[in-house]
């Protein structure tokens, strides 16, 4: 990662999303450099100035991918071929957890999770909540967590299946 935009662009410089308006505003550049490929300079458009929302970068389950996030903007970079990314959808990503074993790099959303996998979107939830999904801690193939029911005005827990996306009813949720 940069602290800034260098003053000479390399060759190669991709911005995410193509479309970005006003990018330069606290975008993150990212300076990749694939090992079979010429260098190339990332730049991923600033979701929002907010400590609530992560920024950083994080291996993705496909080797020839990175992940980027960029206030709470996440960008699945493809490092052999730039020109090809995916923009996750939660808008924004609260938070990034790996799940190495299950080969999965999950997104929480506000209400739900998201998993991409080497081959792209693994699975998602449905709502888990009404507001805010906290991740507790990964045993085995199981996601634990809580998230705020409207109709308890309370945590709830529950349990993911980190294979299928499923809710598991028959595990202890917390």
């Amino acid at each position: 990662m940069l602290g800034a935009r260098p003053l000479i662009l390399p060759p190669r410089h991709y911005v995410y999303p193509r479309e970005a308006e006003e990018v330069e505003r606290g975008a993150l550049e990212v300076l990749v450099r694939p090992a079979d490929a010429q260098p190339f300079l990332a730049t991923c458009a600033l979701g929002f100035h907010d400590a609530a929302v992560p920024t950083g970068l994080w291996s993705a389950p496909n080797p020839d991918e990175l992940c980027a996030v960029s206030g709470g903007y996440a960008y699945i970079i493809d490092t052999t071929r730039p020109e090809r990314f995916t923009m996750i959808e939660y808008r924004p990503v609260l938070r990034v957890v790996p799940a190495v074993a299950d080969g999965l790099l999950l997104f929480v959303g506000h209400h739900a999770i998201l998993a991409y996998g080497a081959q792209g979107e693994a699975w998602r939830t449905t709502k888990l909540t009404d507001e805010g999904v906290t991740v507790t801690g990964i045993e085995g193939s199981v996601l634990r967590g809580l998230g705020w029911s409207m109709m308890t005005d309370k945590e709830t827990p529950f349990a993911l299946d980190l294979r299928t996306g499923r809710l598991l009813t028959n595990h202890p949720a917390a």
